[in-house]
């Protein structure tokens, strides 16, 4: 066991070297996509609405395709009405008021391990960046879970609760739904590969300056 505890130390403190921290300051920037496009898209078509209603969830906020006769996000919330399902507003999502600050406060550690140069640091900012990860996905799943089982009993349509989908396809009363990542989480996504890269090249660096 101590042989492995000496080992890890080693490694956190290997330095981090040029080609790893301009991959960092790469990862960052991957962030910055995520405060102006969405992350996930949410599409439902019906024989009403053939060519499908739109929901883009955002960092900080939820918006429906707009077209001159048509706000998707209104009529979305029509029809969940009538299966006893509460709106899709805002306020009702506590994520947004953190997601943004945590992405933004990623960015600053980003800068802070490309300043202190240790391995140490890179390791903890991902470790926090895959929790964070991690713990937004339970989070949206949660919501999901919420909306679609607390149902207004005396609603017009009696539908069994459910789950949105998350990822893929379900069919939901006479809608189909598709839901995807959409581009900022594939932006966010390159964040962690990015800094498992610069771990890579910084490890491969010092254990070639050791021969």
């Amino acid at each position: 066991m101590q042989h492995y505890i000496e080992k890890a130390n080693l490694f956190f403190e290997i330095p981090i070297d040029m080609r790893s921290r301009l991959i960092i300051i790469l990862a960052a920037a991957m962030l910055l996509p995520s405060f102006f496009t969405p992350l996930w898209k949410m599409t439902l078509y019906s024989n009403q609405f053939p060519d499908g209603l739109i929901l883009n969830i955002y960092t900080y906020k939820l918006e429906g395709r707009k077209t001159p006769n048509q706000d998707d996000l209104k009529e979305i919330n029509s029809l969940n009405h009538y299966i006893g399902m509460r709106p899709l507003i805002d306020t009702d999502f506590t994520e947004f008021k953190w997601i943004p600050f945590v992405i933004g406060g990623t960015i600053l550690l980003a800068l802070r391990v490309i300043v202190l140069g240790k391995m140490s640091k890179l390791v903890d900012l991902f470790v926090m960046f895959t929790y964070f990860g991690i713990f937004s996905l339970w989070s949206f799943y949660y919501k999901m879970y919420i909306y679609g089982h607390e149902l207004d009993p005396t609603a017009a349509i009696k539908v069994p609760p459910f789950t949105p989908p998350m990822f893929g396809h379900q069919t939901m009363a006479n809608f189909e739904v598709y839901c995807y990542p959409s581009t900022g989480s594939y932006f966010i996504s390159a964040m962690p590969v990015l800094l498992l890269a610069a771990m890579w090249f910084s490890r491969k660096a010092w254990l070639a300056g050791r021969k």
